[in-house]
């Protein structure tokens, strides 16, 4: 059976139980090490009953990398590390291999006298760091080389060793560094017996009352001090190789990411590789190219060896061969393979940027599409416009030699470009589509290449990058979702490798970051804070406890109020292609910025049910004008058929799906209600 996320006892004790069982295991592996005894005092909160804690204005030390990057440093930058001249670690012990490097058997979320702590609303004394609300519900992880905590370590090491030992069986992890950091922080005095029903015994209003305490007690130990639940968003596995390679690419990767980031990563890459070898598009899917192909470059470009991992690269690298070689990756893995230099972009159908110049009117004009899909082609087509490739580096040549059947000088990129591996196809190109992409790319992208059709292209390049910067600067450099940020960035530092817009994408990275039992992964938004505050109002003000649990509300309620978006974007909202936000609540945080229907409406509700709450127990209400401002927005988003869609109107026709170039996802290209 799976273990619980954390056991039925108090924090204290479930501390001293992982740490026990940590203390033996790496006993009989390792053999007896000497370990620091010295245990700093956590600030204790207690429950239910807490004293909200002010949010702390400490810089990220990660974060002073900025302070490294300016002119004369970004392009110097190592792009990468050689690999290792053999498959053993450096430091490895008598442990070995992998086992010492990844945490398989003896792993540590830190190094010694180090580990890993979240940190909540911070960053307030990053001068490149923007915000609108103090930082509110920002989640980050960072490294605290200075920790000695010895219980919470041995508690993590019994986690990590947990799951890796289950990984095929249990996909999920479940924050067990968090909760163990937490249940430290905010200590848990629950004084109520635990219920245990018979089978014919009856369900009494005091069984279910004790039954509510304990739960909304414990649930109220995981509530951060700005008021939000903190919480792994994570799953897919595309996020994280578009990061690795961008960063590989501007020569950022080992200053972005430290060694122990970088080692959280590959722990993560490796633990969620299937048993076939391959990985898949999302940790709980079969093996395809798409994940394949990527997680293997990316653990490359992490200093990996063709035959690390006691041969899981082996094994995964004859998955990929297999199945027919990188040429039959989906599109957006060609980009991204192009953009490292071990895909040629004449095996890319085109993403030409001259589409942003259509007249609006047209349905196929890009403004139409559904935001998610149109902010990635963005980027996108700015990068294929420019036919970027980075550096052509020793490991480069060899991924060229490793992904592909035959030699790379013989790969037919023509027939490349329509290739996909059966593995990935859930949307087939339908031939209207194959018709089109071979019309653009054998006549018109050669128009577009040489003048006098060069000066258009240089047009529309400059008019995409516009687009580009009015999203970073109204998301803080966010940027809507994970993939799209990591290409925005990968576009600023192309227009400008020392533009001041790259660094201030950098320290946005962390907030997609997020470090569990199972190892750091790149989530698929910086979080989901306001969507799971509005959902525990809603069910906390639904119980009889509201006055016994009035400080978990208060903190929650100032969290809503400070996640509401207060203005629009700036500007001409049409020329920009976007919806009116003043009064939206967004899914994460108000930095993130984008306004969401059912967030709006959730947001709302949690709002009205703690305005019929008395002041004195759950602080003041959400001014009436924000109200007035929330149901505009939503009465906005209503589509003439009385539906709602996600983030806009719905603004074309469902036969768009047709031009639809993404193999992988359907229904993508329009917002449907």
């Amino acid at each position: 059976q799976p273990p619980s996320p954390l056991p039925s006892t108090s924090g204290s004790e479930s501390l001293q139980a992982l740490s026990q069982k940590a203390t033996a295991e790496r006993d009989r592996v390792e053999g007896a090490r000497d370990v620091p005894r010295h245990v700093a005092a956590p600030r204790a909160r207690s429950r239910p009953n807490p004293a909200p804690a002010p949010p702390r204005a400490i810089r990220n030390p990660h974060y002073l990398i900025l302070r490294r990057i300016g002119p004369a440093d970004i392009s110097p930058l190592p792009i990468c590390p050689a690999p290792p001249s053999s498959s053993a670690p450096p430091a490895a012990s008598a442990g070995g291999g992998r086992a010492v490097l990844f945490g398989w058997s003896p792993g540590r979320l830190a190094g010694a006298g180090g580990m890993w702590r979240l940190k909540i609303a911070e960053g307030g004394a990053d001068p490149w760091l923007r915000t609108k609300n103090a930082h509110v519900g920002r989640q980050v992880w960072e490294f605290d080389a200075a920790a000695d905590d010895p219980d919470a370590l041995a508690a993590v090491d019994a986690a990590r060793r947990e799951f890796a030992a289950r990984r095929h069986q249990l996909k999920h992890s479940a924050d067990l560094p968090m909760r163990i950091q937490l249940a430290k922080e905010n200590p848990l005095k629950l004084d109520l017996p635990a219920i245990k029903l018979g089978e014919n015994e009856d369900v009494t209003e005091e069984a279910v009352s004790t039954t509510l305490r304990r739960a909304l007690s414990t649930f109220s130990t995981l509530q951060a001090h700005d008021g939000h639940w903190p919480g792994d968003y994570g799953g897919p596995m595309f996020l994280m190789p578009g990061l690795l390679i961008m960063l590989h690419v501007t020569g950022a990767l080992n200053t972005v990411l430290s060694s122990e980031h970088q080692k959280e990563i590959r722990r993560y890459l490796y633990n969620h590789q299937n048993e076939d070898g391959g990985w898949g598009l999302h940790i709980e899917g079969p093996s395809t190219m798409f994940g394949s192909a990527l997680t293997y470059v990316s653990l490359r470009l992490l200093g990996e060896g063709p035959d690390s991992g006691d041969g899981a690269m082996e094994k995964g690298r004859n998955w990929i061969l297999d199945h027919g070689g990188a040429t039959y990756i989906t599109s957006w893995g060609k980009f991204w393979l192009a953009v490292l230099g071990v895909f040629d972009w004449s095996g890319n159908n085109p993403l030409p940027p001259e589409t942003w110049m259509l007249p609006y009117c047209l349905p196929v004009h890009p403004g139409r599409m559904w935001c998610h899909c149109r902010m990635v082609y963005l980027p996108m087509c700015y990068v294929y416009g420019k036919r970027f490739v980075g550096r052509i580096t020793p490991i480069i040549l060899e991924l060229r030699n490793e992904l592909f059947k035959v030699p790379y000088s013989e790969v037919d990129w023509d027939s490349a470009r329509n290739l996909c591996a059966k593995e990935d196809l859930y949307y087939p190109h339908p031939l209207i589509q194959d018709i089109l992409w071979a019309t653009l790319h054998k006549f018109v992208e050669p128009v577009m290449m040489h003048w006098p059709g060069n000066k258009l292209r240089e047009k529309s390049l400059n008019h995409v990058m516009q687009h580009v910067h009015y999203e970073d600067e109204n998301t803080r450099y966010i940027c809507i979702g994970p993939v799209n940020k990591v290409l925005n960035m990968l576009a600023c530092w192309i227009e400008d490798p020392n533009s001041e817009a790259f660094k201030l994408h950098i320290p946005r990275i962390y907030d997609y970051l997020w470090v569990a039992e199972d190892g750091m992964k790149m989530q698929g938004y910086n979080g989901s804070q306001l969507w799971d505050t509005a959902f525990a109002v809603q069910a906390i003000a639904a119980t009889d406890l509201i006055e016994e649990f009035a400080p978990t509300l208060k903190l929650a309620h100032d969290f809503i109020k400070n996640s509401q978006v207060v203005d629009d974007c700036p500007g001409d909202l049409s020329y920009w292609y976007r919806h009116i936000s003043k009064g939206a609540w967004p899914f994460s945080t108000a930095d993130h910025g984008w306004p969401i229907s059912d967030c709006t409406a959730e947001g709302l509700k949690a709002s009205l049910l703690l305005s019929k709450i008395s002041p004195e127990i759950v602080g003041e209400s959400v001014e009436v004008n924000r109200l007035y401002d929330a149901v505009n927005c939503l009465m906005s988003w209503m589509n003439e058929n009385g539906g709602f869609a996600t983030y806009e109107l719905q603004r074309s026709y469902a036969w768009l799906e047709l031009i639809n170039p993404a193999e992988t996802f359907g229904d993508i290209v329009i917002d449907y209600p």
